[in-house]
Parts: C-alpha cells; sequence; structure tokens
C-alpha cells in the first residue's frame, strides 16, 4: 500500500508551502523584502513494467508501461526578483534602489553581505551604516558640522554647511549584481551572501552597467502581494486535506484487508 506514504509526502509538501507564505505574510511591512516561492518535483518511479519491452515472441513491444510514482519532494524555495513599490519618507538616509543592484556592506567577520534595505543610519563617528550597525561599502563619513547631505540619482554623497555656498563631495556609493540573483543565501537582518550558485559581486556605480539609480528619500517597499498569498494559504490547506483523506481512505483499505476470513 504506497499510498500511505505518498499522501504524506504530499502533506508533507504542503506544510512546507505554508510556512513560506507566513514567512512572506510576516514580512509584508520588511523594507525591501521579497517575497519566496516552495516549489516541488514528483519523486523517483517504481518501474512495474517497462516501456518499450517485448511482450511477444513477434516483437510486440509494450507501448506505454507501468510507472507508479513515489510522491512529491521540495525542489527549492526561489526568490520572486521583482522590486516592490517606492515609499517616499523623506530620510536624509533612506536610499530606494530603483532597478537592479545591492548595496554592499562588511560583516563584523570581514566578509561581504549584501541588501536591499536602504533605510542606513549614521554612527556616532559619521559613518554610514546599515540599521545593524554594518558599514556600507565604500565607506562614507558625514562630518559633523553636516547641515544636511544629498545623494544624486548616481550615488553621489554631497554634505551642506552653514558656512559655504557650495556642496562638498564625500564619496560615492557602488552597487553589486550578480549573474544568479536567486543563488544568493539569506542570512537574516535583509542580508544576502554570495554563494557559488550565485556567481561573484559585480560592482560598478549606480546607472552604469545595467545596475539600477538610487532615489534619495525613498525607500523600497516589500514585494509581497497579500491577496496572493492569501489564495495560497487556501490552496495549501485544501491540498493537505485532500492528503489526508487519501491516508484515511489507504487506512480504511488495509482496515478491509485484515477483516478478511
Amino acid at each position: 500500500m504506497r499510498a500511505l506514504k505518498i499522501a504524506a509526502t504530499g502533506m508533507s509538501a504542503q506544510q512546507l508551502r505554508v510556512e513560506v507564505i507566513s514567512n512572506n505574510l510576516a514580512n509584508m511591512n520588511t523594507t525591501g523584502y521579497n517575497a519566496r516561492r516552495a516549489e516541488f518535483a514528483d519523486l523517483h518511479y517504481q518501474q512495474a513494467a517497462r516501456a518499450g519491452t517485448i511482450t511477444a515472441s513477434d516483437g510486440t513491444i509494450l507501448p506505454t508501461g507501468v510507472q507508479l510514482g513515489l510522491g512529491v519532494r521540495a525542489a527549492s524555495v526561489s526568490v520572486n526578483l521583482s522590486q516592490g513599490s517606492l515609499s517616499e519618507t523623506g530620510g536624509d538616509l533612506d536610499f530606494a534602489i530603483e532597478g537592479s543592484g545591492y548595496f554592499e556592506v562588511t560583516l563584523p567577520s570581514g566578509r561581504q553581505a549584501y541588501t536591499r534595505d536602504g533605510a542606513l543610519k549614521r554612527s556616532a563617528d559619521g559613518l554610514i551604516v546599515t540599521s545593524g550597525g554594518h558599514p556600507v561599502v565604500p565607506e562614507i563619513v558625514i562630518p559633523e558640522d553636516a547641515r544636511s547631505i544629498s545623494v544624486n540619482p548616481e550615488g553621489e554623497v554631497y554634505a551642506y554647511f552653514n558656512d559655504r555656498v557650495e556642496p562638498e563631495l564625500l564619496g560615492q556609493f557602488t552597487l553589486a549584481m550578480f549573474s544568479n540573483e536567486k543563488g544568493l543565501e539569506a542570512i537574516g537582518d535583509n542580508l544576502f551572501t554570495e554563494t557559488a550558485a550565485s556567481g561573484a559581486a559585480l560592482v560598478g556605480t549606480p546607472g552604469s552597467n545595467g545596475l539600477g539609480t538610487l532615489r534619495h528619500g525613498y525607500l523600497e517597499d516589500s514585494s509581497v502581494d497579500a491577496v496572493r498569498e492569501v489564495t495560497e494559504l487556501i490552496e495549501a490547506q485544501r491540498g493537505y486535506e485532500l492528503n489526508a483523506k487519501v491516508i484515511t481512505a489507504a487506512d480504511q483499505m488495509l482496515a478491509a484487508t485484515t477483516q478478511i476470513r
């Protein structure tokens, strides 16, 4: 009776799908969050009768065969790379990436990480850092006596002072892109690290070589579509219930078999 194990794999698959959906809904207000989607593939098959097998002395072959599937497995949890809408905040250190690219930051271990969360902050030393305190690469320091700053779409950071007319160029943000963004590893805190699947980071200035531009005073909203997520949640719940009914039916069939006298 393979139906018990097959239905069990179906229930596990729907449970994973619900977990992915719940994480999307939990992050529907997370800056720069990209929705995830669970993807599945069928398990291997048992060949009870292989197609093409000769079934008679005259060379007649079996046209289709008998292949018994053994259920479903999780193939991947992929990231939806569509950009979220941009919301105006007016913050001096709020930046939205309009297009492709990630801010590059330095972790305490010295390793590089990447994020689309442009809600940046200023450290006690004037260094521009992420909300978690990680310095943005390249490091840009805002002077204590700066009245305000502005950033153009190409990432150039200018500081304005009370005793000067002309602004001072402090530096320029860079962005990183990858040949396979879905291969990045999420480590939490809105951060990603590169992997062998993502390829090496290609760093450049905003607006060049296919990289997006910066919108100063804006933040990128989450790309989670709440209506779609709730719809998929209902589908997953119904799929779980159907697989549970298969287990019930298989159990009843086994019970009938054991009661034969």
